[in-house]
């Protein structure tokens, strides 16, 4: 469970990030948007975007494997923008989250997404534990 939640607080605070670097991204607040209404709305669009991941890119990335493999991997960034396009998608349907102006945008959104969420990865690996179980 410890697990989990500091891989979604790393997803929350990459997302927050990503939204200050790249101009075309943005996460739109629940109303009245104050402080706690716009961390809550980063960890649920987290959450939303790592459900996307694992449902929906896993399954392109097992069925696209040998684009991947021709592509040498750069159809990754164009999975990760539909991935980040579905999430907006998602988030629209219950009136506030993710906006993503284009396609283009979504594509550097996913490089700098990528990078920044590495980086925090690597921060938060010792938080992470060795994944087993202590007796």
């Amino acid at each position: 469970m410890q697990r989990f939640l500091v891989r979604l607080v790393v997803n929350a605070v990459a997302l927050w990030l990503t939204t200050l670097v790249v101009a075309g991204i943005r996460v739109v607040a629940f109303p009245p948007g104050e402080a706690i209404e716009t961390v809550l709305t980063y960890l649920l669009v987290a959450f939303i975007f790592g459900v996307v991941n694992a449902v929906v890119g896993n399954t392109i990335r097992i069925v696209a494997f040998p684009l991947y493999v021709l592509t040498l991997g750069l159809l990754a960034l164009v999975v990760n923008a539909l991935l980040l396009l579905i999430v907006q998608w998602i988030s629209s349907l219950i009136g506030f989250g993710l906006v993503v102006d284009s396609f283009w945008w979504g594509v550097l959104a996913a490089i700098v997404l990528g990078f920044i969420g590495w980086v925090l990865g690597l921060a938060t690996r010792p938080l992470m534990g060795s994944g087993r179980s202590r007796r």
